[in-house]
């Protein structure tokens, strides 16, 4: 394992070096988690940004699911936006699904990323391929939460990246590495906010009544 000094240094030289394309989808990527956690539809224009850069940085590691996935993002970028205004029109509030509705969806995107990485081993051969779909199918999932305001995405999150950020470091990616330790605790965070805000808008609801 790498002396957490050596680690250090690994972290100052790679951001040193790296170029400005990794920086900038580092900043915007802080940028949409955080203000995706204060319900702020900006989040969607740092996300299109940001997943459009990891695109191709993704691309050049040789993570194809991360590829796809950011392929994907920067569609869902421009979904998330149109949703968030509709609803800023509407005030659709943030909602909750039941404990079984999330067991019965995590059980077939489990199948799925099974599927999916035994149809890829047919023609990829990557030491982290069953990771790097799992996290793929998952995110696919948890993003289509955030547009629609479900408050447990962020519990989704809080699982998806602490095992991306281990793939990260596992890739020597260490800026992004970092990167997701910083969204696990935005995570935590956008659960706590969506939370209160949604017991206030309930309790305003029933004083009202």
């Amino acid at each position: 394992m790498t002396a957490l000094p050596e680690l250090l240094a690994s972290i100052t030289q790679q951001f040193v070096a790296q170029s400005w394309i990794e920086v900038t989808a580092v900043i915007l990527a802080v940028a949409y988690v955080w203000l995706a956690a204060r319900e702020n539809i900006w989040c969607w224009p740092c996300a299109l940004v940001s997943t459009g850069l990891y695109t191709w940085l993704f691309w050049e590691v040789s993570l194809i699911f991360h590829t796809l996935l950011n392929g994907y993002y920067l569609l869902m970028a421009v979904y998330g936006w149109r949703q968030w205004k509709r609803q800023e029109s509407e005030d659709i509030p943030i909602r909750s699904w039941s404990i079984q509705t999330h067991f019965l969806r995590v059980a077939l995107l489990t199948v799925i990323a099974f599927a999916l990485t035994t149809f890829a081993s047919m023609w990829l051969d990557s030491q982290y391929l069953y990771l790097d779909a799992f996290i793929t199918v998952f995110s696919v999932y948890t993003t289509i939460m955030v547009a629609h305001k479900v408050l447990e995405n962020w519990l989704y999150w809080i699982v998806i990246n602490s095992f991306a950020c281990y793939l990260y470091f596992a890739k020597e990616m260490y800026l992004t590495g970092v990167l997701f330790i910083f969204y696990v605790l935005f995570a935590v965070y956008g659960y706590l906010n969506w939370r209160q805000q949604q017991l206030g808008k309930r309790y305003a609801a029933s004083a009202s009544a």
